[in-house]
Parts: C-alpha cells; sequence; structure tokens
C-alpha cells in the first residue's frame, strides 16, 4: 500500500508539472507577471508573425507596438512597410526597431535604418535591439568595441530623427555593454523569467515581460506567440515619449 501511495504522489507531481509547463507555454500563467500600477500594454512584431490584421490587434488591450524595420547593415523586414502604415492606421503609438549586429560599424548600421524609416511625427525615438543572440553570441568582437558601435549607431540617428534612440537590450546584454554607460538613452529591458533589476540602479522604460502570449489578429508565420510589454508610466507620459 505504502508504495501504491508513493507511485500515486509522483504520477500527480508529474501531471501537476506537466499541466503547470502547457499553462506556461501558452501564456496562461506568467511568473512574472507586471504590477497592476502596470496598466499601458504593448506588443512587438516582425515577419515573423506573417499577416497581421492590425484592426483585430490593436483591440487587444494594447496601446503601443514597436516593429522590426532593418537588421544589420542591409537586410529589411518584408513585413514593415505595411506593419507600419497600418498599425499607424489604427490608432496605435508605434516605435520602429533595428535588429543590432554587435561586429558591424553602427554608422553602416543607422544608414540602413534611416533608408528604410521614414520620420513621422508622433513615432517613438527609433531603437536599438541589442540582444545575445543569433550571430552576436559567437562575435569575439571585444565588448568596448561593440560599445563604441553602438554609440555611433545612437549618435546618428540621433542627428538625423531629433530624437534619442531607444536602447532594447536583454538582461545579459545589458550587463556586458549597456551597465553604467548610455545614461541619456530609455531602456526597453528584456526579462522573461524575472523581475528586471539593474545593478546600476537605473530604471526602465519599457519592460518586455512575456514571448508566450498569444493574441488574435496575426498568422502565417514561424513565430505563433507575440512578445508583450509594459510601460513605466501613464497614457500622458507614453505621449510625451
Amino acid at each position: 500500500m505504502e508504495y501504491l501511495i508513493i507511485s500515486l504522489l509522483i504520477i500527480a507531481l508529474i501531471v501537476s508539472v506537466i499541466i503547470i509547463y502547457c499553462l506556461y507555454n501558452n501564456g496562461i500563467i506568467i511568473f512574472n507577471r507586471p504590477s497592476k500600477k502596470y496598466k499601458i500594454k504593448g506588443i512587438d512584431v516582425s515577419s515573423h508573425q506573417g499577416n497581421v490584421d492590425w484592426e483585430v490587434l490593436s483591440k487587444q488591450n494594447i496601446k503601443f507596438a514597436f516593429i522590426r524595420s532593418t537588421d544589420g547593415k542591409s537586410y529589411v523586414d518584408s513585413k514593415f512597410k505595411y506593419n507600419l502604415e497600418n498599425a499607424l492606421k489604427n490608432n496605435l503609438k508605434v516605435g520602429a526597431y533595428h535588429f543590432f549586429r554587435f561586429s558591424i560599424d553602427g554608422k553602416l548600421q543607422a544608414e540602413n535604418y534611416i533608408k528604410n524609416t521614414p520620420k513621422i511625427e508622433g513615432m517613438f525615438p527609433p531603437v536599438i535591439d541589442v540582444e545575445f543572440v543569433l550571430n552576436n553570441r559567437y562575435d569575439k568582437i571585444k565588448i568596448e568595441d561593440v560599445k563604441n558601435n553602438i554609440k555611433e549607431m545612437a549618435e546618428v540617428l540621433k542627428e538625423y530623427y531629433g530624437k534619442t534612440p531607444l536602447i532594447y537590450a536583454d538582461l545579459i546584454s545589458y550587463e556586458k555593454y549597456i551597465l553604467n554607460d548610455f545614461k541619456e538613452n530609455k531602456i526597453w529591458i528584456r526579462a522573461i523569467n524575472t523581475v528586471p533589476k539593474f545593478k546600476d540602479g537605473r530604471e526602465w522604460t519599457f519592460w518586455q515581460y512575456s514571448n508566450k502570449i498569444k493574441l488574435p489578429g496575426y498568422s502565417g508565420g514561424d513565430e505563433k506567440k507575440i512578445y508583450t510589454s509594459v510601460f513605466y508610466g501613464d497614457e500622458d507620459e507614453l505621449n510625451k515619449l
């Protein structure tokens, strides 16, 4: 009898773990759900989400959207123009982000972004996406060289758009390249499994807290889920940004 009870407990534990994992993987359970004081939510999209119906997506309790524009020195997101035009038509606050390549000259990356990302009144500042993923993970480039490339890109973008760029970073990239530097740039932090806290004491402006949420309004891409963020502030502050 004792062995039977132990076996049943083990089975119950395994089933519970599987259920919790499924709920987490589908964005139903979020272990680091932001405080209710962060009422303003938004998303970011790229061609990976496929075809976006912005009329549908904009009604999912979101106020803003960041859209991938460019990557490196030459890549342009195939859905950027469509996504930008239609997100704006549906009264969302919109920004465009560039996936930053650590080993590519910052000026060249800025030129790619400028060539393909229009100046539109009321848009968020340009976003430089600094992530320790894809080829960036394997680059042997020195930390100081990466920081110089980021600074060069930020300077060129600020001069052209008249706005200080936002910096998006995951926690690894933040601590390695942004910590104690880039003081004038507001931060959009990716922290999927934890509440973000910075060793240099600064505050985040946007917090990307989940990559597991599914919303109606997009289909046909290789990414079935959507990245979700909150804004640190109220709607007036969002409009000022």
